[in-house]
């Protein structure tokens, strides 16, 4: 690291034993994710009366190359984290799963789903069964009664915006699976 580490204590006096713990939750995030530059954990014990005594509050801030990592989770309902030490552990969890999600995106290991083709329905013939939709792009895609999902040809308007699979057929670009889109299937 390139920064020392910070070790931050609120409404609780530091000990040896909790600074050594969060020194080696650090030292293997370090071992996972050498490109650390610096690291943050304030250690909280809140001062609010409770049922069954104080609940501890873990938070760290992981500068990383290009950004920052934050684990800041509340644990006022979770009452296992009257145990300080498991208030530790699951913040480092939670701190271990941010920095691996990080590290994929950096190698580009993260798949990134492609929005599926979508276009405007510009001409409806129904007594022939079938439509065309427009891309943006300016493209002509015909489309069958078939393909429609959840639909029906009659209920389509010109305008209607739709997204599809596309797939070539004997006279062209044709649409499948074609679907509505509406509030509960956003384009892009």
């Amino acid at each position: 690291m390139e920064v020392p580490l910070q070790i931050v204590y609120s409404n609780l006096e530091p000990t040896e034993a909790i600074e050594a713990k969060i020194r080696e939750k650090v030292a293997k995030l370090e071992r996972y994710y050498s490109r650390i530059i610096s690291c943050r954990v304030v250690v909280e014990a809140s001062c609010k009366r409770h049922h069954k005594g104080n609940l501890y509050h873990v938070s760290i801030n992981i500068g990383v190359p290009g950004g920052e990592i934050i684990v800041n989770r509340e644990s006022e309902k979770d009452h296992s984290h009257e145990d300080l030490y498991v208030a530790i552990r699951d913040a480092f969890k939670a701190a271990r799963r941010q920095l691996e999600d990080f590290a994929r995106i950096q190698r580009g290991e993260v798949k990134r789903h492609e929005v599926p083709p979508h276009g405007r329905v510009v001409k409806i013939v129904p007594e022939k069964d079938y439509g065309i939709i427009e891309t943006p792009d300016g493209r002509e895609i015909y489309f069958h009664r078939n393909s429609l999902v959840d639909g029906v040809l009659e209920k389509l308007e010109i305008g209607t915006e739709v997204r599809f699979t596309e797939e070539m057929g004997e006279k062209g670009p044709q649409a499948s699976t074609v679907r509505i889109v509406g509030k509960h299937h956003p384009v892009g």
